[in-house]
């Protein structure tokens, strides 16, 4: 495969999943908002779920309408919808002839779809319908990808992409929320902290998944123990590492890469942290450990470049 395409491949997925986690906790935010009786100003709501999409802190006098204008349709900024949308839609179309043309029709729909939209229109109708048809739309599209490309290279570098993504979206929100420490649940949350960190959950769409493991008694450490170690939800770092290792194990396969790279070792030491790790190895300082992860993802995102994307021309050949 051409290190073109790989490339393409990969960030289009990643874009794609960067918009639906974007609108998933956009909305699971504004949901909270209708609940928020504390008498903060839109800015001190914001600004936390800002950080952890990675944009810039609010201004004092912003207003909620200003700040979503900002989040969902700032063509301008790589994590708004709108721009993560365009530049998944911009990857596929530099290589239509290696996506299936249902893929195709798809990614272009949505992105059509939210250049016809208006903020007006959003803001003055129904926000939640829209998140909802930008998740439905990744969705789909992760859908009809299953059901429509060849399971080869192509494939592997779209799943990469994707959990890649994931995981690096995760930690953002989960460095966040762990900033100042974990509320003391020994005795039950208190009302406002239980509707906080429901919301948490919901912004990893896991409060259902939770709940079959602990039951609805939200209490923190058990929520960080199952986004972080979790082996079989796909919205926890242990999974999505798990399908990133799978996902490289057959490029590697398939294009003959040495065991012992740099890559392999990279990516077995991450999912085998993560494997083994418990959450007292942890519970001291949750930034730390979730910057390493993230420092991990940095330097695996990099040796995929070097091996796969910027491969050196052999001077011998």
């Amino acid at each position: 495969m051409l290190s073109r395409v790989a490339d393409s491949l990969y960030w289009m997925s990643r874009y794609l999943e960067r918009a639906e986690h974007t609108a998933r906790v956009v909305d699971v935010h504004l949901n909270l908002t209708l609940e928020d009786i504390s008498g903060r100003t839109p800015a001190q709501r914001w600004a936390r779920v800002l950080k952890g999409l990675h944009f810039e802190p609010p201004d004092d006098d912003a207003t909620d309408y200003a700040l979503m204008q900002k989040i969902t349709f700032d063509a301008l900024h790589s994590q708004s919808i709108t721009s993560s949308i365009a530049s998944a839609r911009e990857n596929a179309r530099q290589i239509r002839e290696q996506i299936s043309s249902e893929m195709w029709t798809q990614i272009n729909r949505l992105y059509l779809d939210i250049r016809r939209t208006r903020m007006d229109a959003v803001w003055d109708g129904q926000p939640n319908e829209f998140f909802a048809s930008v998740k439905d739309g990744a969705h789909l599209f992760q859908g009809i990808t299953a059901a429509t490309l060849i399971r080869g290279e192509g494939w592997h570098f779209i799943q990469l992409g994707r959990y890649m993504e994931r995981t690096m979206s995760m930690i953002g929100l989960m460095d966040v929320q762990f900033s100042e420490g974990l509320p003391d649940a020994e005795f039950g949350l208190s009302m406002d902290h239980y509707v906080e960190w429901l919301a948490f959950l919901r912004s990893f769409t896991a409060f259902e998944a939770y709940c079959k493991v602990y039951g609805a008694d939200v209490r923190p450490d058990r929520v960080v123990k199952f986004l972080l170690f979790n082996p079989e939800f796909p919205h926890t770092v242990r999974f999505c590492v798990q399908q990133m290792q799978e996902a490289f194990n057959k490029i590697a396969a398939e294009t003959h890469l040495n065991r012992n790279s740099k890559l392999q070792r990279l990516m077995g030491r991450l999912s085998s942290d993560l494997s083994y790790d418990e959450i007292d190895d942890v519970r001291q300082n949750y930034h730390d450990y979730l910057i390493h992860i993230k420092e991990q993802c940095a330097q695996i995102h990099t040796s995929i470049y070097d091996t796969y994307i910027y491969r050196q021309i052999d001077a011998t050949t």
